[in-house]
Order: structure tokens, then C-alpha cells, then sequence
């Protein structure tokens, strides 16, 4: 099941008393394909949301439809319900005082607590949500440029910034980010979405920073190792040139570990040297072999 019918089927267990089941209709009504006086026509690629559409119809109007499906070229089927009856496209008309001039969302008619399952039905009638592992992204589809803006206020009512864009001359109101996505996943009734929503973000938030860590702690073992063979060559070639008896004790010392702990930090040299000194104090040190090591090179044209 993917994750837009995951929310859908969590919409629908909250529809659960008259009210809600007059707004989520309205909202499913509202943005279907075709709404005029000759006919509604509410058509979806789920059918999650088409037995949904008539069931709430049922219930607000006691009256049974049925679907039709259609399959598509891409083999995918659509299910539409087609009204034609003059009778009970006005009682639809009536109940939700639709305009027979152009669409808008009339919030009067709903109460004020119900508008979150109203935009739900707006989700079943277009909606869907991307799966958070790959990319957040919520939109919804409108029928009209007017139903786009005035959902996009509606939306803004609640804290949540949503765009507008035209795509196959569908328009589409969309949502980016993934609090803003959180924020309406709630509004519309998909709390456990929401909280499944999180614990996504949380894990990849999480395995991005182990990844973060774990390139770093890479880079500084690489930069150590080349470090380290860098020291151990300057002390092999004073070795075998005028052997590390030729360096002072200080140095000799730090040699001398070197080349029995290769992979040894220079923190732990310093730690481990009779008279202990800090890692700034140990890359001196080998500071001064290198510049020994350098000198011989010189002298020999190595």
C-alpha cells in the first residue's frame, strides 16, 4: 500500500458522525472533474476514495450509486461515478448551495471544526503524498484557478505556506517540506501518518549524520595513515643515511615509537613518551625530522 492510501484509509476511520460526513462530501463534491447542472462526474485513480465517495453519498443523501471503471493506456483504472438525474443534481445543488456560476469554498456551510475533514475529502477527491523516504511532497489537484487560491488560504489559515502551479492544464496546489507536511497530515484527520511521517524524518536525519560522521572519521584515518608513512620515511632514510643516533634523544625517542606503533595517534606518542608532552608539542618533533630528512634528500639528490 503506498503511502497516499495509507493516508486516505486513516481519513476515512475518522469519519465518523453526520457533520463530518456532510463536509468530507462537500469537499470530495466540490473539486470533483465536472460539476455543473447537467452533471457530476467525481472520478479517482483510487479506490480507496470512489467507495468512499459512495458510501458519504448514502449517508447525506440516502440515495446508492454505483462506480464505473475505465481502464487506462497505462493499463491503471480509473473509477468514475456519473450523475445525470435533473432531480438529484438539485438536491445536491440545494443542500450545498453550490453556485451555478463558478466554484468556490463556501465556509459557511460547514462548521468551523469540520474544515479539517472537508480539505480530507479534497485530499480523496485529487490528493496525494509522496513516500517521506524518497521526498516530501503533498499536493492536491483543483478544478479550477479560483478553488487553487482559495485552498491555498484556507491552507495558510493554519500556519501552512502552499504553491500554485499548472501542470497538463491541471492546477495543483502543492506542499514542500516536511513540517508544513506534518502540519496538514494532522489537519486532515492522518495522525498516525503524521507521527509515521516523523519517525521517517527522525531515521534519516539519523543515518545522515552517521554517514557525516563515518565520511569524516574516513577522511581522518586517510590524512593520519598518509601522516604517519610520511614520518616513518624521513626516519627510515636518516636511519640508513647517518642513523637515528645522529638525533637528539628527544628525537630519537619519538622515532623509535613511531616506527614500533605506525597507526598510533599523535596524542597517544605524546602520552607514551618518559616525559609525556601534548600533540602539538609531538608534531614538532616530527617537524624537525622532516626537515633533517629534507635536508639529506638535498644533499644527496634524492
Amino acid at each position: 500500500m503506498s503511502f497516499s492510501d495509507e493516508v486516505r484509509c486513516e481519513i476515512c476511520t475518522n469519519i465518523t458522525d453526520k457533520d463530518k460526513r456532510f463536509a468530507c462530501l462537500y469537499g470530495m463534491i466540490l473539486f470533483a472533474k465536472i460539476l455543473d447542472r447537467n452533471r457530476i462526474c467525481f472520478q479517482s485513480k483510487s479506490r480507496i476514495s470512489a467507495e468512499t465517495f459512495g458510501n458519504l453519498f448514502k449517508r447525506v443523501f440516502h440515495e446508492e450509486i454505483h462506480y464505473r471503471e475505465s481502464k487506462a493506456a497505462n493499463s491503471k483504472v480509473m473509477y468514475i461515478y456519473d450523475i445525470k438525474s435533473d432531480e438529484l443534481i438539485n438536491k445536491i445543488f440545494m443542500k450545498y448551495h453550490f453556485s451555478e456560476i463558478e466554484r468556490h469554498i463556501d465556509s459557511e456551510i460547514i462548521s468551523t471544526g469540520s474544515l479539517g475533514i472537508f480539505t480530507a475529502g479534497v485530499f480523496l477527491a485529487g490528493g496525494s503524498v509522496n513516500d517521506p523516504e524518497k521526498e516530501y511532497h503533498l499536493e492536491f489537484s483543483a478544478p479550477s484557478e479560483l478553488l487553487a487560491r482559495e485552498l491555498i488560504i484556507l491552507l495558510g489559515d493554519i500556519g501552512v505556506t502552499a504553491g500554485q502551479a499548472l501542470r497538463r492544464g491541471q492546477q495543483i496546489v502543492y506542499i514542500k517540506g516536511s513540517e508544513s507536511i506534518e502540519d496538514t497530515l494532522t489537519f486532515i484527520g492522518a495522525q498516525q501518518c503524521t507521527l509515521d511521517l516523523i519517525n521517517v524524518k527522525i531515521y534519516k536525519d539519523i543515518r545522515n549524520k552517521a554517514n557525516r560522521i563515518a565520511n569524516c572519521d574516513s577522511a581522518n584515518i586517510d590524512k593520519l595513515v598518509k601522516a604517519s608513512m610520511k614520518q616513518i620515511d624521513d626516519i627510515r632514510l636518516i636511519s640508513e643515511v647517518q642513523g637515528l643516533e645522529s638525533l637528539s634523544c628527544e628525537l630519537r625517542e619519538i622515532a623509535e615509537i613511531r616506527l614500533a606503533n605506525t597507526d598510533m595517534s599523535l596524542r597517544d606518542i605524546g602520552e607514551n613518551l618518559k616525559e609525556p608532552i601534548s600533540r602539538s608539542g609531538v608534531n614538532h618533533r616530527f617537524k624537525k625530522i622532516a626537515r633533517i630528512a629534507d635536508d639529506i634528500r638535498k644533499a644527496n639528490g634524492i
